[in-house]
């Protein structure tokens, strides 16, 4: 039976659902739905009664969904988006609005443009909690699905049936250490595939926009360290014969702190392509819209004054 249908007598518990599917954690589910933990569990306990199932059922590390959950979960991925939709106002007032702005990005994005996109979200919506969460993508498209993200910006490849909308155009730089052995001044990709790697874990271990061309060219490059943030990179690559490949309004900014020499990337991957990544039911919404067009303008604020 199709969930809304199931909850029908109380659609105020679907959020409490999902919120609690996605956590598996009582008190964290009651900090994002802005409960106490008494009435979380409450709604819990109302949800097992009304669906018949437990649910969540306790387990070592806390909790674990039950086989009718895992799929209550699946449904809710396609119906909260197209929910919430449906039920807010055909009008959106930022100056009024207190609905948190959940941004999913990698640090390279909070370093380069975070503060712009505070500034000019609180200047719209200064009563809006603004909350950036790690990308991963291996829960980022879940993470939208569900619409415990509005928003993800994101460099690489993304499900087909979520909405895009290039953001800007990076460019790829090679970092390395400013006393590097061998590294020239220009560098094809014969010896960039000889050099020894730092890699940044942003998709499965790899960076798709370098890594994903190499392969459809029959090449690899040697990953001899891979560590997760953009902003670990400088501090391992000194002393070192790695090189890094990182987008150059990141890297331009780490000559004045550490002792690196930046060059650019092989042509045939040097382009980025960053965007903004959404649900399709939210590409009319008044708030996504306003977000959006926000969102792009910091960037754009952002890029004009350095």
């Amino acid at each position: 039976m199709h969930v809304l249908h199931t909850l029908r007598a109380d659609l105020n518990l679907v959020p409490a659902l999902a919120v609690l599917l996605d956590e598996r954690h009582i008190s964290r589910s009651a900090t994002r739905l802005g409960l106490s933990q008494p009435a979380t569990s409450r709604a819990l306990q109302r949800l097992r009664n009304l669906l018949g199932d437990e649910l969540l059922v306790r387990d070592r590390d806390g909790y674990r969904l039950t086989a009718r959950a895992h799929a209550l979960h699946a449904q809710l991925a396609e119906v909260l988006p197209a929910l919430e939709a449906l039920v807010s106002p055909d009008s959106f007032d930022p100056a009024s609005a207190n609905t948190p702005v959940d941004i999913a990005c990698t640090d390279f994005a909070v370093h380069t443009y975070g503060a712009a996109i505070c500034a000019r979200l609180a200047a719209d919506a200064p009563d809006a909690p603004i909350r950036f969460h790690s990308w991963r993508f291996e829960t980022a498209a879940e993470q939208i699905h569900s619409g415990s993200v509005d928003l993800g910006l994101f460099g690489g490849f993304m499900a087909s049936d979520l909405t895009s909308s290039e953001l800007l155009t990076e460019r790829f730089v090679c970092v390395a250490d400013a006393e590097h052995p061998t590294l020239g001044s220009d560098l094809g990709l014969e010896e960039y595939c000889r050099l020894r790697h730092l890699v940044v874990d942003v998709a499965d271990g790899i960076q798709p926009d370098v890594d994903l061309p190499l392969r459809a060219q029959g090449r690899t490059r040697t990953a001899a360290v891979t560590v997760p943030y953009h902003s670990a990179v400088p501090l391992i690559l000194a002393g070192t014969d790695l090189v890094a490949t990182i987008p150059a309004s990141l890297a331009s900014g780490w000559t004045r702190a550490y002792n690196i020499r930046i060059i650019d990337a092989p042509k045939e991957f040097r382009q980025l392509p960053y965007r903004m990544i959404w649900h399709p039911a939210y590409d009319n919404d008044r708030r996504h819209c306003w977000l959006r067009s926000a969102v792009r303008a910091a960037v754009a604020d952002s890029r004009t004054s350095r």
